[in-house]
């Protein structure tokens, strides 16, 4: 009752990926929590659920969408052409990655005492190094096992405190062609929804 239907269809797949992986790291109040693929659905929605807990939020993207991630609040920006998270001596509590683009190795360097790295996707070679490391012993990275509309209801009373889907679009169906490379060339932001 509080989202319009194009936002509503932006809420499902991506607020599910960010509330069951930020319960995966074990989000905790003022913890440091850096998002990988800040700018699209799943790391809009993680920003807007950890800051709710408090949390100083980095997020790491690239192009037009850094500034409006500031805009959407996230405390630090990083401009993954320009910077490596993994080799800048920064350390977080939690790690959220959507695009998975490191290996288990370097994430490590950017966590600190006691943090946590998941990963909710991305590159499918790296997803299975990430799973031999967990396997082999690494407790501090969990790869995200999605349960598809988990917790979907008990999260639906956040709509009404403000919590809000980002939304690209909504774009025709004749452009979805143009989308998938737009969606695979991550140039969107928050969620692509198709209008039928």
């Amino acid at each position: 009752e509080h989202l319009t239907f194009v936002e509503a269809t932006a809420v499902p797949h991506a607020l599910c990926l960010a509330h069951q992986g930020l319960q995966l790291g074990g989000l905790l109040p003022k913890m440091n929590v850096l998002i990988n693929g800040a700018g699209g659905g799943v790391g809009t929605f993680a920003l807007q659920l950890a800051k709710r807990q408090g949390a100083t939020v980095t997020g790491v993207d690239t192009g037009n969408k850094l500034e409006q991630m500031r805009a959407l609040g996230f405390d630090h920006i990083i401009d993954y052409k320009s910077q490596d998270f993994t080799a800048m001596g920064q350390h977080y509590d939690l790690v959220l990655d959507t695009k998975s683009t490191r290996s288990p190795a370097s994430v490590k360097r950017a966590l600190a005492p006691g943090g946590v790295y998941v990963t909710v996707g991305g590159d499918p070679g790296r997803l299975i190094q990430f799973l031999f490391a967990g396997i082999f012993g690494q407790k501090n990275i969990r790869i995200l096992a999605l349960k598809p509309n988990k917790g979907l209801e008990a999260l639906h009373p956040l709509f009404a405190e403000g919590l809000r889907p980002v939304v690209d679009g909504p774009h025709p169906l004749t452009d979805v062609p143009r989308l998938i490379r737009y969606f695979g060339d991550g140039n969107h932001f928050g969620k692509v929804v198709i209008e039928v």
